[in-house]
């Protein structure tokens, strides 16, 4: 039988003090004398921002920067529509312009036909980096050069009606064209036109763009207005509880978004949805409607028409009646060169969901207008000489 001898197990020392100082000696700063605290705030608060450093990081890098980039490419382009009607009006054409939150005027044009009766049709689509008058008034001319057209008709949709009168005004002095008329389809002539809660919500934006870095070319930001925006389709809020999300209603507000926003050519971009804001706010739309009605000797006047929905309460985005007296304070009267014409069953500027509304008010009231007019401005001018 063999005996094993165990040897009696050292004695260890637990004592918590022996740890602590030993916690002290190594840890960050341990030897530091001098502004101590101070260093190692300094410290933590650097190690602190790595984090959003990472995360502000990667937003530059895979959400701004390659939108700013896309963005210094794009540029403004006309679109052909329709040819005229008539082969005798091919030497006329009728540009469309479209409003806040829209690229292209294409779609638009494509829902109103009826110009043709005036002759050809043509479609602005945007520089979705911004809005520039004169380059757009450049673009019109240049093509109405190579296609043969002398007179010009410009139709603005909204808040495109702002930068119809502003590139035909460039047109009237930039150019030799003649220039026909001027059609607004519910123009707010002014930020006063713009109802307060759509105001307030433009005015939101551009707050939003001056603070955040990034934010006119974020889809990230893009995304999360985009979805609150729609927040009341999927949101329901209660009382003293916490708010019920409807998952397929939310499901269905991330696919439009992402369908109509991100993966859609014709989208407007935030950079260009902010030009488009700020063209409302310093609008010098009234001063354009004075120049364009005024007397000349050298040319006739253009026609000033407003298109908008029978009842001013049935626009929930401009006081049309404020627009209207505003119009006509600077066009209209005796000798004027105003025509408003009411439609029934109409909204906002909304002549893809309307066509037919919208075409029977072109033919029967908007085209004998335009031809009328010229003709009077012609035969007045002739007899002046």
């Amino acid at each position: 039988m063999r005996i094993v001898t165990l040897s009696p197990c050292p004695v260890t020392d637990w004592s918590n003090e022996r740890r602590k100082a030993q916690l002290r000696a190594t840890r960050l700063g341990h030897n530091w004398r001098r502004f101590r605290r101070t260093r190692l705030f300094i410290v933590l608060m650097c190690l602190a921002m790595i984090p959003p450093l990472i995360m502000s990081t990667q937003y530059w890098v895979h959400d701004v920067h390659p939108e700013r980039q896309r963005l210094a490419a794009t540029q403004p382009h006309l679109h052909h529509i329709f040819d005229a009607a008539e082969p005798a009006n091919q030497d006329t054409a009728v540009v469309n312009v479209v409003g806040l939150g829209n690229l292209d005027a294409s779609d638009t044009a494509r829902a109103l036909p009826m110009f043709t009766e005036l002759g050809q049709v043509w479609a602005v689509q945007y520089d979705n980096a911004g809005i520039d008058t004169a380059v757009i008034s450049r673009m019109v001319a240049e093509h109405a050069t190579e296609m043969g057209v002398e007179r010009l008709v410009f139709v603005g949709h909204s808040m495109g009606g702002i930068v119809a009168l502003e590139a035909a005004h460039h047109i009237v002095d930039d150019t030799d064209l003649d220039l026909l008329a001027v059609v607004l389809d519910c123009t707010p002539i002014d930020l006063h036109a713009v109802r307060p809660e759509k105001r307030d919500a433009g005015e939101n934006m551009l707050r939003w763009m001056g603070w955040l870095p990034g934010a006119r070319e974020s889809r990230v930001l893009r995304f999360t207005v985009e979805m609150a925006a729609r927040q009341e389709r999927f949101l329901t809020t209660r009382p003293r509880a916490l708010p019920d999300i409807n998952q397929a209603a939310l499901s269905d507000a991330v696919s439009e978004v992402l369908r109509d926003k991100f993966y859609n050519d014709s989208a407007a971009s935030n950079s260009l949805i902010e030009a488009q804001f700020l063209a409302i706010v310093a609008s010098g739309a009234a001063d354009h409607v004075v120049a364009l009605s005024r007397e000349n000797d050298e040319r006739p006047r253009p026609a000033l028409i407003f298109m908008r929905p029978h009842r001013g309460i049935l626009d929930e985005v401009v006081d049309v009646d404020h627009t209207q007296r505003a119009l006509f304070d600077r066009a209209g009267g005796p000798g004027g060169t105003l025509f408003v014409t009411r439609m029934y069953g109409t909204g906002h500027a909304n002549p893809i969901q309307q066509p037919h509304v919208y075409n029977e008010t072109v033919k029967n009231s908007v085209v004998p207008f335009v031809n009328r007019f010229s003709q009077r401005d012609v035969a007045l001018a002739e007899r002046s000489r």
